[in-house]
């Protein structure tokens, strides 16, 4: 077994922290991102949640031999992006044992691979609410509650026949911290209005437990991570499909960047080319693709999304200098096209190729069979954005400015977390010079899709920059 990824968090009974011991997921050795065996197809899955959940869940996910476990322990909702960051290129999908660590790295943007959590509803509660009853007789009305709707446990209990006000529930959308939900409940509980808390997660339950507060915690039930399972199942068929879909690569190369100032003679610059063909073509073996010309320079392969994905880490990176065979110098733009038959795959390859073209010498572009557009790969500022939406294109009217330069502005905007920006940044993520950012914004401010929120000043010598605030 080779072992690698990021260190994952095993217990031993006693202090669950004093002897704690570190170790990393195991992978199997000769195992493919996504392999069949058969008809089986094989789904790296990370398992990440509490460690009084994951050991439950992992049981359930080994059963099915489709899957194959990478189970990762987090302790604080500050370190979950951290956990999982290191093992993004690893994993195919993600379960999280509960709403916010899901929550967390879905709203970070920074995992393309399909997530789900396991919702604690149902037998979960039920179960929760028996021990709360036996253990304690407490009466549902003298119980705080978290995560859920009210009206959740309300429908809950009409099903059982209980007929009880549920005047404690703190509902929230998203991410929140163990902090926030343990003031929430202990604050109850010291003023005399509740006996004890039922929380879902298992950073508050430990934070109440330290406050000496009587406090239950939801655990996922197996009926529900067997759901949640089957969903991830089938999700990987579809992806299985998906990867099959064709994918073409249009490339433009520059075969005279190998040659010294000396090679002027015909002779030697068809050499250069031949060469430059040859690389391309054992390039394009690596991706099961078939390469033919498309005019002098450029080149088109025919290939499948899962070859490409697979070759350019999920449309993150472009390919190292051995995989691309020392091409890399020489490549003037790359465009991938995704579709659904070949002629569509050309198509997008062609206008990936074009926005490439725009982003500067050397970048990778790709287009989606839902005209999604992805790059550059492999730079610090990689936007993912689309041209479609009939309101995208009233303001493209509306504002003089192309529907692309819209659709980048938009997504730069949600990258940063933010809607504003000056000019300078605004140049630096669209690759142009801050002259030409400053007239978009000056655009956008005439038409009320922007307006001056204050000044920055970097240098203490320079003139102040405008910062905008958009309204898109």
């Amino acid at each position: 077994m080779e072992k690698r990824g990021v260190a994952v968090r095993h217990f031993e009974s006693g202090d669950r922290r004093g002897r704690e011991r570190l170790k990393k997921p195991s992978f199997p050795a000769a195992m493919s991102r996504r392999q069949k065996e058969g008809c089986i197809i094989r789904i790296r899955l990370g398992l990440f949640g509490a460690d009084d959940s994951l050991s439950m869940i992992q049981a359930v996910a080994q059963e099915y031999k489709e899957l194959v476990c990478v189970p990762v322990v987090y302790w604080d909702e500050s370190e979950v992006i951290d956990l999982i960051r290191p093992l993004a290129s690893e994993v195919d999908m993600w379960l999280f044992s509960g709403q916010v660590p899901y929550s967390i790295v879905k709203q970070s943007g920074e995992v393309d691979a399909p997530l789900f959590y396991v919702p604690h509803i149902g037998a979960s509660l039920y179960r929760t609410l028996l021990q709360a009853h036996y253990t304690a007789q407490i009466p549902v009305s003298r119980l705080s509650f978290d995560t859920y709707e009210r009206r959740e446990i309300e429908r809950l209990l009409e099903e059982a026949g209980i007929e009880e006000p549920i005047p404690y529930v703190k509902h929230y959308e998203g991410g929140i911290s163990a902090q926030e939900l343990s003031d929430y409940h202990y604050t109850l509980w010291k003023q005399g209005k509740t006996e004890a808390a039922v929380t879902c997660l298992r950073t508050a339950h430990l934070e109440l437990e330290k406050l000496g507060m009587p406090v239950y915690r939801v655990l996922p039930a197996r009926s529900a991570v067997e759901a949640v399972i089957q969903t991830i199942i089938r999700t990987g068929q579809m992806l299985q499909a998906q990867d099959a879909q064709i994918a073409v690569q249009m490339i433009e190369v520059d075969a005279m960047q190998a040659a010294s100032p000396e090679t002027f003679s015909t002779d030697d610059i068809y050499r250069l080319e031949m060469k430059t063909t040859e690389k391309l073509l054992r390039y394009a073996k690596k991706v099961q693709g078939s390469l033919k010309s498309a005019g002098p320079g450029r080149y088109v392969i025919f290939t499948t999304r899962g070859a490409l994905k697979e070759i350019t880490e999920g449309y993150k990176t472009v390919p190292s200098a051995e995989e691309t065979e020392l091409l890399d110098g020489e490549v003037i733009a790359c465009g991938i096209g995704i579709g659904r038959t070949a002629y569509e795959a050309e198509i997008q390859a062609g206008k990936a190729f074009l926005h490439a073209k725009q982003s500067g010498r050397g970048a990778w572009m790709v287009v989606f069979d839902d005209g999604t557009i992805s790059g550059p790969l492999g730079k610090s500022v990689h936007l993912r954005y689309s041209l479609g939406g009939g309101e995208l294109r009233q303001l493209a009217e509306r504002t003089g400015l192309s529907a692309a330069t819209l659709c980048k502005l938009k997504a730069i905007l949600q990258k940063r977390g933010t809607n504003e920006i000056e000019a300078h940044e605004l140049a630096s993520y669209m690759r142009i010079v801050p002259r030409s950012a400053r007239r978009i914004l000056n655009q956008l401010e005439t038409v009320g899709l922007a307006e001056v929120a204050g000044e920055t000043n970097p240098y203490p010598r320079g003139r102040p920059r405008k910062v905008y605030r958009i309204f898109l």
